[in-house]
């Protein structure tokens, strides 16, 4: 099925969004502005529409692609490719997306997910079932605590996850001003208000040294630290493999060392980590998670799939079709695009839906493509910016 037209499409958010890191905060943006804002990419393919959306989060983050970065590499150099090419020549069009443009992979995740909602429209099956089947139907949820200078606005985030949603795993931001000593006191105090039955990680965002984090761990030992997540920076992969071997079976995940298969390929072969950190957006899609999978699996490691989908149903919904296929023992603690269910605000290109949480788990879509409607009444409400790419 050839693809005859792209379109590039920046949409306002139903509400502000501020979250705080280690690494620095992150902010939606206010109204009107098509900075933090999601871009939403549709392809059309003889008589197909596929959807796919990324909310890029730059600047502030540690991904470097922004708004302005991500409607030009698609407007510019992969939209303009892509017209004529067949939707499911995949692997040939990422080999082709590595010599035009590598990197950028906020870019090509919207438009991978477009691709595979297009591709599972066109044979009437969910995407799960174009790239592995079915291993997981119920996928368990993973909740990230915004770091504060005030405990108890963390602790009340935690128990929102917990009473509210039926969350069993809570992910703490860690690495602030206050110092790993104040994370402790902060971890204390969660544990505290969820007790025993909650999986608790911490999440310093690179926010730690080496010799803290030992300390940290040995710390936090005594209140059931459930994983410590990219503690070190990004490129100190020796740092994580100490980190490890101190870690005394405590599991040391990789996050923002991990974004290519090449980066798989080397904290695997360093023994550096137990669990790799995949977000789609960091990985530029769902084509290239599973081949980091493969590398997870060779290299007898876990997989955690991350990734905040803001406000969008459409990006939670790749998240849950790239965890469904693989098996539940390849994957811990839970999933963590539950951003993208309700919880910080509806999303307003979507309609009633079913994808939503109960018990602290999300059922994987399971309509052709991803599975979602999208409004396209809502859609053109709520436009910022609009480009299109077609046959001339």
């Amino acid at each position: 099925m050839k693809i005859e037209r792209v379109d590039i499409v920046v949409t306002e958010l139903a509400g502000r969004v501020r979250r705080t890191m280690s690494s620095g905060s992150y902010d939606t943006g206010p109204e009107g502005s098509p900075m933090g804002k999601p871009v939403l990419v549709r392809i059309h393919a003889e008589g197909v529409t596929g959807y796919g959306q990324v909310r890029p989060t730059a600047p502030g983050h540690f991904v470097p692609d922004t708004v302005h970065s991500v409607v030009a590499a698609v407007r510019d150099i992969y939209a303009p490719y892509l017209i004529g090419k067949d939707i499911f020549d995949i692997d040939a069009i990422w080999a082709d997306f590595d010599l035009l443009l590598p990197f950028n992979s906020n870019a090509r995740a919207a438009v991978d997910f477009a691709l595979h909602d297009a591709m599972g429209k066109a044979v009437g099956l969910p995407v799960h079932k174009l790239i592995g089947g079915l291993c997981q139907s119920r996928i368990p949820l993973e909740w990230s605590v915004s770091l504060a200078d005030d405990v108890g606005k963390m602790v009340a985030d935690a128990e929102r996850a917990v009473h509210e949603f039926g969350i069993r795993v809570v992910c703490l931001k860690a690495g602030g001003r206050g110092g790993w000593r104040e994370d402790v006191r902060n971890f204390a105090a969660v544990r505290e208000a969820v007790g025993p039955d909650v999986v608790i990680g911490v999440d310093p965002n690179t926010g730690w040294q080496v010799n803290e984090t030992i300390q940290a761990m040995a710390a936090l030992a005594p209140l059931d630290l459930g994983y410590v997540e990219q503690p070190v920076g990004r490129r100190d992969i020796e740092g994580l493999a100490r980190v490890r071997a101190a870690a005394a079976g405590v599991p040391v995940m990789a996050d923002e060392s991990l974004f290519t298969i090449r980066d798989a390929y080397e904290l695997a072969r360093a023994e550096a980590v137990d669990v790799l950190c995949i977000k789609l957006y960091k990985t530029g899609g769902i084509h290239q998670a599973k081949r980091i999978a493969a590398i997870a699996e060779a290299g007898h490691l876990r997989l955690n799939i991350g990734g905040l989908a803001v406000q969008s149903q459409l990006e939670a919904a790749a998240g849950a079709h790239f965890c469904a296929s693989l098996p539940e023992r390849h994957v811990m603690p839970g999933a963590e695009f539950i951003f993208g269910l309700g919880v910080a605000g509806a999303d307003p290109l979507v309609g009633e839906s079913d994808f939503t949480i109960s018990d602290g788990k999300v059922d994987v879509p399971t309509g052709p493509g991803l599975g979602i409607t999208i409004d396209e009444d809502a859609v053109a409400a709520r436009t910022i910016v609009s480009e299109t790419v077609s046959r001339a």
